[in-house]
Order: C-alpha cells, then sequence, then structure tokens
C-alpha cells in the first residue's frame, strides 16, 4: 500500500527543493541528541508551528522506528486505525511502514483496526513525516489515527502500546501530533494551555483528559497525546519537558485569535 502526500503544497511546500531548504532553516543542529521515550509536536503549517516541531524533534535520537500517533480531524475510516503496511511518500521520498511493529501493536491493541481510510486525507500524521525523513533519512513508522473514545479506553491503548513497543527489543520513538488551543485570544489561550501542559509535564494523561474536558480547551490531539503518556508511563519514562511553547499570533502579530502549538519531549 502506498500512501501519496495529501497536504503537499498546503501545510509545506510540494516541490524537494524548496521543502528541504524551509527545513533547514525549521530544524536547528542538536549536538547532542537526547534519547526519548515520546514528543508532542504540533501539526499546523510549517510557517506557523514548524520551528517548535523542528527544535523538538532535533532534540531527541531518532531510532529506527517512530510511531506516530495523530488526531483525526475528518472523522473517516476506523476510530484507532494503524496503517499496516506499505509506504509513505512526501517530496523528499519513501518512508517503509515497520509492519512487523504494527502488526504487534494490533495483537495488544484490541481497541485498534488495520484500516487506510482514516489516514487518507489526515495531515496530522503527515506533517511530521518530513522532519523525521530529514533526521533520520531511513526511519521506518508506524501510523496511528485516533478519533475520540473513553479515557478508560485510551489508557488501555497506551498500556496495549507499550507492550508491543517492549516487545519489539529496540528502541522505538512515539510522536503523538497535537496544537493546543484554537481561535482563542493569546492570553486566553495560554492560560488554557497552561493547564492542559501541566498534565502533560507530570506524566498524567487521566488528569490530561479531565482537565481537557472539563474546561473545554481545544486541544485537539488530546487523544493521542493521552495514549502517548500512559504507553510512556509504562515504558518506564519518569520526566517531561517543555521544549517551546508560542501561539500562531507570534507569527501574524496578530494576538485576537490564535492557534497555541507546544512542544515537549518525555524521557
Amino acid at each position: 500500500m502506498q500512501r501519496s502526500p495529501a497536504v503537499a503544497g498546503q501545510f509545506y511546500p510540494a516541490g524537494s527543493e524548496s521543502l528541504r531548504r524551509i527545513l533547514s532553516e525549521l530544524i536547528p543542529s542538536a549536538p547532542r541528541p537526547l534519547d526519548a521515550v515520546g514528543v508532542v509536536a504540533p501539526h499546523a503549517g510549517y510557517i506557523y508551528s514548524g520551528a517548535i516541531a523542528g527544535r523538538t524533534l532535533a532534540g531527541v535520537r531518532i531510532p529506527k522506528t517512530v510511531v506516530i500517533l495523530g488526531p483525526n480531524h475528518h472523522g473517516t475510516g476506523h476510530p484507532a486505525a494503524v496503517y499496516p503496511a506499505g509506504n509513505w511518500s512526501t517530496p523528499l521520498g519513501q518512508s517503509a511502514i515497520d509492519a512487523v511493529l504494527a502488526e504487534r501493536i494490533l495483537a495488544a491493541c484490541p481497541a485498534m483496526a488495520p484500516d487506510t481510510t482514516a489516514h487518507r486525507y489526515e495531515h496530522s500524521l503527515e506533517v511530521q513525516l518530513p522532519f523525521l525523513q530529514v533526521l533520520a533519512s531511513d526511519v521506518l513508522i508506524v501510523p496511528i489515527c485516533l478519533r475520540y473514545a473513553p479515557v478508560e479506553k485510551l489508557l488501555a491503548m497506551g498500556e496495549g502500546l507499550a507492550s508491543a513497543i517492549a516487545s519489539a527489543g529496540e528502541g522505538v520513538l512515539m510522536v503523538a501530533s497535537s496544537d493546543m488551543t484554537h481561535y482563542e485570544p493569546g492570553d486566553i489561550a495560554r492560560q488554557k494551555d497552561e493547564r492542559a501542559l501541566k498534565r502533560i509535564l507530570d506524566l498524567d494523561p487521566g488528569g490530561l483528559y479531565e482537565v481537557v474536558s472539563s474546561e473545554r480547551i481545544s486541544m485537539c490531539g488530546v487523544v493521542p497525546v493521552v495514549v502517548m503518556l500512559e504507553a510512556a508511563r509504562r515504558l518506564g519514562a519518569a520526566s517531561a519537558t517543555l521544549v517551546q511553547y508560542g501561539n500562531s499570533g507570534d507569527v501574524t502579530g496578530n494576538q485576537s485569535e490564535v492557534v497555541g502549538y507546544a512542544g515537549v519531549v518525555v524521557s
């Protein structure tokens, strides 16, 4: 199965040379990348959130395989869709699916299913891939596209994901793709996002789900972040560090209605 780019030319450049050029500007040099269990990285257009995503991913070692978890913005396909085999392409080339790990994840997570439909037009996973291809050209990926579910179900997915990753016997990085508060004034967005980020930095997936729900924080990737955090905890993660927080108004100069972005490393 071959997945072609859905948002090249929209969220990032469609030409390989122009894409490499912008990524060279967004990805800083990191002389000592850290070993990490997971990261949270934003997924807006590169002009808005690419600097935060680049700084976050450049700061960690990219192992052989990366599991990319993203929200399903379109509502199509299975609610917990694992892309099971084949390749994903971007203007930079193809990245193969780690079909062995995908099979292990499906076996360990009964709520997940092999499904390509959910991934067809979804940008939240695709925009992470060019960063990974620059940082580790031979990286293998397992894309997982998630819709809302009760927190107990998400924590069970995290437990299963951790079991599958542990059984792989090699380092695997999880990238949870999420933007933060959407379309509120910059100061309000920061206040809300600080409450959500506190739960992330505390490695508290259940608390994150609760505060986002109870305070109506429009964090689009709360589901993949909850799953990643639970898996990370079970894999022995002991800390989380905020790399950078910002919003779209930092780029446009207009703080009246922004989208928040955060980069977090879990290790």
